[in-house]
Formats: C-alpha cells, structure tokens, sequence
C-alpha cells in the first residue's frame, strides 16, 4: 500500500505530523533513486569495459599491436574493480561500526562526527559473513570506553565541558595534537575529553 497523506490521515496522525512523514519518505525514495542511477552507471561502465576488453584480447590472438592496448585497458579494468570493492568494503564495515555505536548508546548526534575520527578502527574492523562485526563484545567495550561522554542513558547527559583544558598536564589541547595522537584509544580518549575543538 502506498504511503499517501490520505492514507496517514485515515490512520488518525495529525497533519503536521503526516507533512513531517511524507516529507522523510520522499528524501529516503530520492536517495534511493540515486543511489540506483549511480549504480547503473557503474554497472554500465563495467559492461562497456567488459566488451571493450573481450574484443582487444580477441584481436590481441591474431595481430601483436592489440597487446600493449590490452594490457593498459585490463590494468585499468583491474584498478576500477579493486577500488568499486574498497569503496564497497568501507562502505559496509562503516554501515557494521555505526551498528556498534549505536548499539553502546552513543547519541545518534554524535555518531557521524564519530565515523570522522575512526578510520583505523573502520578499517581494522573483521566481519562475519552477515556483514557485522567480529568480537562485537570487545568492540562495545572499547566504544563504551572511548566514547562514554557521548553515551547518553534515560535521564542522563552527556558530560559538558564548560571551558577547553589549560594544557597545564602537558595533555594536547588543539585539534592538531589530538589527531597526531598516534595510539587509537589515546587518540579517541583525547577527542572525546575536548570534543567542543571538533564541533560536538
């Protein structure tokens, strides 16, 4: 059944509320829409190299000239395959992380700042043939204790830092010394105790 406002006014949402629905689900069907043109363009393009590769090394048999073209075109087609599967990898071990993220508590608010600063751990991430994370226990905990002043539980805040450190421990106190922190936890530790230097 589609989702109409005649269809939500009949189920008895106010019509503020239904304007706020149809208006989420169209911005979730336009993605979607271009999600799927883009893909078809990949798809298109990989096709179109496919062809293109099967004639030259059709030719290739028969006439030496061909090879050197060959060559630099499968060399091409290799690199385009390898980087659409990273591109597909991180795409996935991000959508496995911000499950994790959630799943420990951490406010939606602050999840995609989050992702930002979590390249390594993104990248590091092993996952199951469902495509979630491996050790998902071990990772929540560190999540809980990387990120805990994000983690926000029925009735409770978030810790507010009323004015950024002095530096008079020694401890970095810019955005730049934070982010040459080269030990992951450290590194996330520090983000968390001056999150007001990276905007949340």
């Amino acid at each position: 059944m589609a989702l109409t406002r005649k269809f939500l006014a009949a189920l008895g949402i106010e019509a503020d509320k239904v304007e706020e629905i149809i208006s989420a689900h169209m911005e979730t069907v336009n993605g979607l829409k271009d999600e799927k043109e883009a893909l078809q363009v990949k798809a298109d393009q990989v096709d179109s190299l496919t062809e293109e590769l099967n004639e030259l090394k059709e030719n290739s048999k028969n006439d030496g000239k061909y090879k050197v073209k060959y060559d630099a075109l499968k060399t091409e087609f290799d690199e385009y395959k390898e980087n659409q599967q990273k591109e597909a990898t991180t795409k996935i071990k991000t959508e496995a992380y911000t499950k994790l993220l959630k799943d420990a508590g951490v406010s939606e608010k602050r999840i995609d700042a989050i992702l930002k600063v979590s390249k390594d751990q993104i990248d590091a991430l092993e996952l199951d043939d469902d495509g979630n994370a491996k050790n998902a226990d071990d990772l929540n905990k560190e999540i809980v204790e990387d990120w805990s002043d994000f983690i926000v539980t029925e009735g409770q805040q978030g810790a507010k830092t009323a004015t950024p450190p002095t530096g008079s421990s020694g401890a970095p106190t810019t955005k730049e010394e934070i982010m040459k922190i080269t030990d992951a936890g450290e590194r996330q530790k520090a983000i968390a105790e001056n999150h007001e230097l990276f905007g949340f």
